[in-house]
């Protein structure tokens, strides 16, 4: 916008100039042609004036002197034929004057003036002088040339002018770009300054503030309604916890006390992380995916389900909490568990990349639903948000996540 805006301005401003120095140039081109033919006149007529009364003698030493003072050539036709001063032939002009009085004549090489003195005895006589084109342009150059400069100058003091007129408009729409991108970084503390710039831009700065307190405000209910949700959801985990104690088979009882104490973390995690304002958050991938693929095989074993890994030994730095990986982790494995046969098989692998880390899920069964995938979208009964929550961990880091039939890949990336 700033190169944009200094172009604009020097556009108008060359076309301003020229509008105004041409015509100015072509008037004192014309002003020097009448400053040179008017001095020629001047000397000519004051000739004239000897002519009708000085004698012979007097006039031809007032014409050589004149020749030799002046600029220009100076001639005089006397009417018995005589010519004084300057060599010159009988012009066409010169015969004209003689007949109908004073005047000038353009040539391609000058002016000829040509001033009548009537009144004489013998008739009409005609003094001649000639200004050379030279002569007429003496000086137009020069005034030509500090037109330019003049122009060139105010060209020069214009743009700077843009230029610094462009830097007060660009510079608050670029504090508003940094702004912006604070807050899709997630630093909601972002606030554009409010009276900086043109009114219009300030007006952008306030919209702007308005609606990050807005976003902070829609995320901190959120997250309220999100803790008060998994709260709710302790009063049945605590019944189960009872009906759990009171099973007669010990081992039976303490597997499902051990699941039950496996919830309750779960929930304590996701009421603390709902309330926790959001950071920078970073785990090692490979101690997560490894912890949870060991709680995840229990039950695999119980079902009968053969599990292979092929897990990359950490640390795998990702952008993501660890509370936010293992939920992720467990959806992808909760999906193989709720949606296949006791005894189907699955396979875990990660590995490194470029930018963070590759989580690879693939089951044994015939693979998902075309429809699976999309938000509240389950072609097996379930709420459809599995998905989804590993969806949004991956986008979270600047990763994503790919389903081609029964293999899911969640890609990871170290910064968003």
């Amino acid at each position: 916008m700033r190169r944009r805006l200094a172009l604009l301005v020097s556009a108008a401003m060359a076309l301003v100039l020229v509008a105004f120095l041409v015509p100015l140039a072509l008037l004192l081109r014309a002003a020097a042609e009448d400053r040179a033919v008017a001095a020629a006149a001047a000397q000519a007529q004051a000739l004239g004036a000897l002519v009708a009364t000085a004698d012979s003698q007097s006039l031809r030493l007032s014409v050589e002197q004149a020749n030799v003072d002046g600029a220009h050539p100076v001639t005089v036709f006397l009417p018995d034929g005589t010519v004084v001063g300057a060599r010159a032939e009988r012009t066409p002009a010169v015969r004209l004057a003689a007949q109908r009085g004073s005047f000038t004549v353009a040539h391609p090489d000058g002016r000829e003036v040509v001033v009548a003195v009537q009144g004489l005895p013998g008739g009409t006589a005609v003094v001649r002088s000639f200004v050379p084109e030279a002569d007429l342009r003496r000086g137009v150059a020069r005034s030509w040339l500090v037109l330019a400069l003049v122009g060139a100058g105010l060209l020069l003091l214009g743009l700077a002018v843009a230029d610094r007129l462009a830097v007060a408009v660009v510079r608050p729409i670029r504090t508003l770009a940094a702004v912006s991108e604070g807050l899709s970084a997630g630093d909601l503390d972002r606030r554009a300054p409010a009276g900086a710039g043109p009114p219009e831009v300030r007006a952008v700065a306030a919209a702007l503030n308005r609606l990050a307190a807005r976003i902070r405000d829609l995320l901190r209910q959120e997250r309220e309604a999100a803790a008060d949700l998994s709260h709710r959801m302790r009063t049945p985990m605590t019944a189960l916890r009872l009906d759990a104690e009171g099973l007669a088979d010990p081992a039976e009882a303490a597997r499902m006390l051990e699941h039950v104490a496996a919830l309750d973390r779960a929930l304590t995690a996701a009421i603390e992380d709902a309330r926790r304002e959001r950071g920078a958050p970073a785990c090692d991938a490979a101690a997560v995916v490894a912890e949870r693929v060991a709680f995840w095989a229990v039950l695999a074993e119980d079902q009968g389900r053969a599990v292979r890994t092929e897990l990359d030994p950490g640390p795998l730095p990702v952008a993501v909490s660890a509370a936010d990986l293992a939920a992720a982790v467990d959806a992808l494995l909760g999906n193989v568990f709720a949606h296949t046969d006791e005894g189907v098989g699955f396979a875990v692998a990660l590995r490194g990349i470029a930018r963070g880390a590759a989580l690879v899920v693939q089951d044994d069964g015939p693979g998902f639903d075309p429809a699976a995938g999309a938000r509240g979208v389950s072609g097996g009964g379930s709420t459809g948000l599995g998905l989804d929550i590993a969806r949004r961990t991956a986008e979270s880091t600047g990763g994503r996540l790919t389903v081609a039939g029964s293999r899911v890949t969640l890609e990871l990336l170290t910064d968003p």
